[in-house]
């Protein structure tokens, strides 16, 4: 197909298209004029993942770039491929002091030393829970932080389910964009599912408004 019936094929403007190429997220069709060019029905799945991550998963066209040249890569492994997409989505940093910081690092060790999480020094997660540890204190919070425990184990169970999705797959290629997939819309869909689970139980747990 043309690229004109690429974009009706994938909902997704010409121009679009040609920006997804020459960012490198989508392979360039198959030359056949000097500028003309077909694409296939793989192209059309690309554009669908692509828009699934950049608009339901909220990522920056750098981050999709990325976690789909993990797509694209020759990992040897399942086990690689889930840390290359995990480490891919890096981290995120919160204007807090180093005392905060330190004492919220602290906080993040004793949580993975009690639940025997073993968890690399440089992992963005990691870093990423340290800053929130720290904003939470700083707006003083700190009971949230002393629930990571029960946070943790609900989290736990939903990465043992996440894993076994992966697992169920046949072929790496598969098996990384189930990753992919998986964790950034996995991520939304929980968020979803907690708001949800929020305003269904408050009506039960939480008590009336003063005067109603």
């Amino acid at each position: 197909m043309r690229i004109a019936e690429l974009s009706r094929a994938s909902g997704i403007p010409v121009a679009t298209i040609k920006f997804y190429v020459r960012e490198g997220l989508l392979p360039p069709g198959v030359r056949t004029h000097h500028n003309q060019a077909e694409y296939g029905g793989d192209h059309v799945s690309r554009l669908r993942l692509i828009r699934a991550l950049v608009d339901i998963g909220g990522l920056s066209v750098g981050a999709a770039k990325e976690l789909l040249a993990v797509l694209d890569g020759d990992s040897a492994s399942a086990r690689d491929t889930i840390g290359h997409v995990l480490y891919a989505l890096g981290g995120r940093r919160s204007p807090v002091g180093d005392q905060q910081r330190e004492t919220a690092a602290e906080d993040v060790a004793q949580l993975l030393s009690q639940r025997g999480w073993h968890i690399d020094e440089t992992s963005p997660a990691r870093g990423t829970l340290v800053e929130v540890c720290a904003a939470l204190r700083l707006l003083g919070h700190s009971d949230v932080v002393a629930a990571m425990d029960y946070y943790a184990t609900a989290c736990e169970a939903i990465a043992a389910t996440d894993l076994a999705l992966v697992g169920k797959e046949s072929g790496l290629e598969r098996m990384t964009e189930t990753a992919i997939v998986g964790t950034i819309l996995g991520d939304t869909l929980l968020s979803a599912l907690r708001r949800l689970a929020q305003e269904h139980l408050s009506a039960t747990l939480l008590p009336p408004s003063a005067g109603r």
